[in-house]
């Protein structure tokens, strides 16, 4: 916040945002025809999206008061886009003006009143969002002055022709020294204690009380060889203070942090050992193949080590660098000057460091603790040591963005130290100084409760020469990516690259990712997108990542950045982490949700189908996105350790949530889970799923998120929590440390216990006990299975293959649920026969049915029939082997109401009641956490320890709630995903609006979600079904449709026949339940999207069917005009639409949802009918007009994926 004071003496508090597509209408209102004059006739909407950065200041009532706007190359077309800095070093080649230190406005409005103030408070913002930047210029007309506001801050330096127009422009500069200078950095005296304590003391008062009142004064008289302190002052007051010392625990950081990237922070020595024996061999070879490149790095090597000229330095700066950046389409050379030759001494130390780092990198964003694999070999340094640290640092608030100015001084002091290290606490909020160091990779063995940042000397070069590649850099990147994983891959499409360039499919882009979410799509031309397909950068300089991608744009004439991620696995195992190369500059893209797409009836639509670049499925990936808008945009760093254990679907919905978090980095974010990540496609999808689906995500969905590209995965089984040192036990004995542990385990289908009742006593069901509630303990058979995830299904389906089940013996299926079902149309789908199947159904804990349609039951039980499978109803399962060892099971017996029966078996398939699994309801007894049949929460996700978080069926709220009914099972899985995570968001996002306390009559209230239920699969007799439902409390159907208010059931079709569909429109006419039934797949995606809408949307649904116009619902939802219900942003339109009836279009008229309300509180009594009077009212009024206009531009932005509509023009 800032105060601006006018001529007149009004003054006004304001602040400075970034700026907003809304404030484009503001920023036309400030335009006056000097403003042309001077900038030119200006696309408001197209410069903000060409600009890399754009500035409002707002006053505290947020009107805006001025705007700036800036891009990295000059207006008024004085120099190419790429070329413009050749230009300006003939100008005047005193400025050391680069494309680092250099930004051009294109644009400044204000209020006339505050303009000079605002001017001056939007360069000094700038200046501190930008610490790079020092120039900013402004060009205009020759002829024409800056005027009175911009005259203040900008000097002319020259004038320059235009390559268009026949006159000169004059150049403007504005330096940084103006406005917010660099800081003046000296040995700290003991007088400056008084200066730099009230800056202490307002972070932190531990220092003061465990050391005393002057440990400041003492730690700066304390200096010596091997300490320092340092401070940076202005106007002779010291503003920031920093200590430094050559002692470095090097033995601690080696057991802790994976330091291979910069040789252990060590000198190299003759004795290190870096690589195992047995990778020694391999790389021997390897090494043979690159020694051609590798002596020219060595000749530098030599090079450095004698005294050179500075000509001679520039140049071997150059070469050194060139090796040590580089990208797929560009290369980055380093080759400027700093304030000490030292700066650049010893750089290639590191010159192939980046190998180790990239493979330590891709680690850390998808590591897999595996038991049976070895551990991996650590190096051994015996050189000296290369680092000194930071031991005690603080910076005025005000003056935080000049930190790295300390930096020069302190290498400075430390003439043989190449790296300095400093270790915070990892809840320490990301500050200016370490966002320019390297975040460190602890070993899974890492206790320290510190994150260790690197920053090596070479890192200050500030003159960086980024240019095209071609094959002449082969050699270089060779040595720059020669240990890498993917080093031929990306060395192969280096030469690729080089023969042939292509263009991003971006049709195909637009229509499957919302990538509108980031850029206005129309105001980018086809060859201003661009695709990478690699990006290697040696971890020295990754504090330039952003920088280096903004000129990439520049140079190529890009306007936007793709990366795709594509889904591969792990042969024999898990996800494969090094599946892609852009590791070290991920987290400086936004990864890109994808749109959820129409399934259209193409044959129907013939030549109104949408073009093949839109309907085409090919290969799925996951996108990852920069622009030019973005490349200067900070992100929000979250380092708290967020672990979530279980791969449910609850727990996936919350960690997708927090990923597509565009503006945050989540960099500690943990999945554990027995299999890890799901989505690795084991069952063929062309094949029927053992078990049923609850349409929350599907293997596509997986591709599409690429969750192991920014999630940790774990594998294993959660043992214990030990909550005092907020750490995870897992089966293995590893433990993991959490800030916020969220459990989302889910149940599970457990081992079924016998009675063991003896079934040659003739007992019934009523004779033996109850064993529903005892755990099975003894050995699970080797024969038996319950099918929980994909990795279940996919052990039974390899037991059938490998042990000739389908040509032989009996299978067993045991269970009432839903994939009872799913399962034996699987088996009979695999071939066995149906006469070797037995459905033995246990006696229901309910009256309702898994599936609660007696149309479809009786459907499915004649298909059953139809197969030969036999079923039992009501049957309890007494014995495994007549009491005999139970492994391999050879034969069940089964008490019934009535007499028992014994079956031989071959597979025994469990379906039996889900239930939380016995280890995790130990380790939450254990860890005292509060457990009622399940894991009990409040409404915001709370268990009884506040860093303990819990969500879905593993859970139920509180008693206090006196919901006992209602619990997360009653939800979309998705949902409650999603709001486990806003809920959590709301600790580390500032942008969110603070939660407020629920007044006290509503904190007793559990939350309603209203997303679907859904659930689906492949029913006996090749049946495809699909259920949708309003979450409710399970009630027989029967008894729903006796109530009053039940509302209308509309069916078509036979559900023996496969032609079923049910859709029921409840009292406010709005689609509460639909069921389908076909023999023939169907859309089923585009059916869930039908849930919610009223039934006049569907085209007068109730009023056809009564009619007897429809016939086949399922023709009826195929026909063109109801495609747009299907569209992903229909929900966009109508939020929009009932936006215009609710404002108040005419001054002197109410809206139209004043009027209905105003005839619902019989406020006005119109002699006709209300809804006759508000449809006359809206025709005669403005408000149709808008909605038509509204609706026209709907399908005419959406014409790619809706070109069945036809609009004014088109015809």
């Amino acid at each position: 916040m800032s105060v601006l004071t006018s001529p007149r003496g009004k003054v006004e508090v304001v602040h400075c945002r970034r700026t907003e597509s809304q404030d484009v209408y503001c920023i036309k209102s400030l335009i006056r025809k000097f403003t042309c004059k001077l900038f030119g006739k200006l696309n408001i909407i197209y410069l903000l999206e060409k600009a890399n950065l754009a500035v409002t200041l707002c006053n505290d009532k947020e009107e805006i008061m001025a705007q700036a706007t800036f891009l990295d190359y000059p207006n008024w077309n004085v120099a190419k886009q790429d070329d413009w800095v050749s230009v300006f070093r003939e100008l005047d080649s005193d400025i050391p003006c680069t494309p680092l230190n250099t930004l051009f406005m294109h644009l400044f409005v204000a209020v006339d009143e505050y303009s000079v103030g605002c001017c001056k408070e939007i360069l000094r913002t700038v200046y501190k969002a930008v610490p790079e930047l020092h120039f900013i210029f402004l060009i205009v007309p020759s002829y024409m002055s800056l005027g009175s506001t911009l005259i203040t801050v900008f000097d002319q330096v020259g004038n320059i022709p235009c390559l268009t127009y026949e006159e000169d422009f004059a150049v403007h500069m504005c330096h940084r020294h103006s406005h917010y200078p660099q800081l003046h950095v000296r040995k700290a005296r003991v007088e400056d204690h008084d200066d730099l304590m009230p800056i202490f003391m307002r972070y932190d008062t531990i220092l003061k009380e465990t050391y005393g009142e002057y440990f400041l004064a003492e730690l700066i008289e304390a200096q010596d060889e091997e300490n320092h302190a340092v401070v940076c002052e202005v106007e002779g007051t010291a503003v920031g203070f920093m200590s430094v010392c050559s002692r470095v625990n090097m033995q601690l950081l080696h057991e802790c942090f994976d330091l291979g990237p910069f040789h252990g922070l060590c000198f190299p020595h003759p004795d290190d050992v870096l690589e195992s024996p047995q990778d020694l061999s391999v790389r021997r070879s390897q090494d043979a193949e690159l020694r051609s490149s590798s002596q020219g790095s060595q000749k530098i090597v030599e090079e450095l080590q004698e005294p050179v000229s500075p000509d001679t330095m520039e140049n071997i700066q150059g070469n050194i660098a060139r090796e040590a950046a580089s990208e797929e389409a560009l290369t980055a050379v380093h080759s400027g000057n700093v304030s000490e030759p030292e700066d650049i001494e010893k750089l290639s130390d590191i010159s192939t460091g980046y190998a180790q780092y990239h493979h330590v990198s891709s680690r850390s964003l998808a590591s897999l603790i595996l038991p049976e694999e070895p551990v991996h070999f650590r190096p051994i340094y015996r050189g000296a040591s290369a680092a000194f640290c930071i031991q005690l640092f603080c910076i005025d608030e005000k003056y935080e963005a000049r930190s790295l100015d300390f930096m020069n001084f302190v290498f400075s002091l430390f003439s043989d130290k190449n790296f300095c290290v400093i270790s915070l606490p990892h809840l320490t909020p990301e500050f200016f100084l370490i966002q320019n160091f390297v975040k460190m990779v602890p070993f899974n063995t890492c206790t320290l409760e510190q994150d260790l940042y690197v920053f090596h000397r070479a890192g200050l070069l500030k003159s960086i020469d980024i240019r095209f590649a071609t094959l002449l850099d082969t050699p270089g990147v060779e040595n720059l990516v020669s240990t890498l994983m993917l080093n031929k891959s990306i060395l192969e499409d280096l030469d690729h690259y080089n023969k042939a360039r292509k263009d991003p499919d971006i049709e195909y882009i637009r229509s499957h990712y919302n990538i509108e979410d980031f850029i206005y799509f129309s105001h980018h031309q086809r060859e201003e997108h661009g695709h990478m397909h690699h990006f290697a950068f040696n971890p020295i300089f990754r504090h330039y990542t952003k920088f280096f991608l903004k000129e990439i744009l520049r140079l190529g004439f890009k306007s936007c950045l793709y990366y795709r991620v594509y889904p591969k696995s792990r042969e024999g195992k898990f996800q494969n982490p090094y599946a892609h190369s852009l590791t070290s500059a991920l987290h400086y893209l936004v990864p890109v949700r994808p749109r959820r797409q129409i399934v259209y009836p193409l044959e129907k639509l013939g030549i109104n189908a949408p073009s093949k670049a839109v309907s085409k499925d090919p290969m799925s990936y996951a996108l990852n996105h920069t622009n030019r808008k973005l490349t200067l945009e900070p992100k929000i760093t979250v380092n708290a350790k967020i672990i979530v254990v279980g791969a449910s679907s609850v727990g996936i919905s919350f960690l997708e949530t927090l990923v597509f978090c565009s503006h945050m980095k989540f960099n500690n974010l943990t999945l554990i889970s027995t299999h890890g990540l799901p989505g690795k496609k084991l069952l063929d999808t062309e094949q029927r799923k053992f078990l049923a689906s609850d349409h929350c995500f599907n293997d596509k969905d997986y591709a599409l998120m690429s969750l192991c590209s920014w999630v940790n995965v774990v594998v294993g089984r959660m043992t214990g929590i030990d909550r005092a040192a907020k750490h995870v036990v897992l089966s293995t004995d590893k433990i993991v440390p959490y800030d916020h542990l969220i459990l989302c385990t889910g149940q599970q289908y457990q081992v079924p216990c016998p009675t063991e009742a003896d079934i040659s006593q003739h007992l019934t069901n009523r004779e033996v006990p109850n064993s529903s509630q005892r755990r099975y303990t003894g050995k699970v058979p080797r024969n038996h299975f319950t099918l929980n995830e994909e990795e279940d299904c996919f052990k039974a389906l390899t037991w059938i293959r490998n042990n000739s089940i389908t040509t032989e013996g009996n299978i067993i299926v045991y269970g009432n649920t839903i994939d009872t079902y799913t399962t034996v149309e699987t088996l009979l789908n695999l071939g066995v026969s149906g006469s070797r199947i037995h459905l033995v159904q246990p006696p229901p804990a309910s009256t309702i049915t898994c599936i609660n349609n007696y149309s479809v039951e009786s459907a499915v039980a004649d298909a059953l029939g139809a197969a030969g499978v036999t079923m039992y109803r009501d049957a309890i399962l007494a014995q495994w082997n007549d009491g005999l060892h139970p492994d391999p099971i050879y034969s069940a017996s089964f008490t019934t109401p009535t007499k028992p029966f014994r079956l031989q078996c071959s597979m025994f398939f469990s379906f039996c009641e889900k239930n939380v699994d016995y280890e995790t309801f130990k380790a939450l007894n254990d860890a005292c956490l509060v457990y009622d049949s399940r894991l009990v929460i409040d409404t915001n996700f709370h268990t009884n320890d506040i860093a303990i978080r819990a969500a879905g069926s593993l859970t139920k709220f509180s008693s206090r709630y006196y919901s006992n009914e209602w619990t997360h099972s009653n939800f979309s899985s998705k949902e409650v995903g999603f709001q486990l995570a806003a809920a959590m968001l709301h600790l580390f996002d500032p942008t969110l609006e603070p939660v407020t306390e629920p007044p006290a009559n509503l904190d007793r209230l559990i939350p309603m979600y209203k997303g679907a239920k859904i659930q689906g699969g492949i029913l006996p007799g090749s049946y495809h079904y699909l259920h949708i439902a309003k979450p409710a409390i399970p009630t027989p159907l029967e008894v729903q449709m006796a109530q009053p208010n039940y509302g209308l059931e509309l069916v078509t079709g036979s559900a023996k026949n496969g032609t079923y569909f049910r859709i029921h429109i409840n009292k406010y006419k709005m689609v509460e339940t639909i069921t389908c039934l076909s023999r023939e797949p169907f859309p089923a995606s585009n059916y869930i999207r039908l849930f919610g809408q009223h039934e006049q949307l569907l085209n007068n649904l109730c009023a056809r069917y009564d009619e007897n116009l429809i016939t086949d619902l399922y023709s009826y939802f195929t026909e063109p005009w109801c495609l747009a219900l299907f569209h992903d942003r229909f929900i966009d339109l109508r939020k929009e639409l009932r936006q215009i009836l609710a404002s108040k279009e005419e001054e002197d008229l109410p809206s139209i949802e004043q009027l209905a309300h105003q005839i619902e509180d019989e406020e006005i009594n119109p002699t006709e009918k209300p809804r006759q009077y508000l449809k006359r009212v809206f025709e005669e009024s403005i408000y149709k007009t808008l909605v038509e206009r509204s609706t026209l531009d709907y399908l005419h932005y959406n014409r790619y994926h809706l070109p069945m509509y036809a609009w004014p023009g088109i015809i």
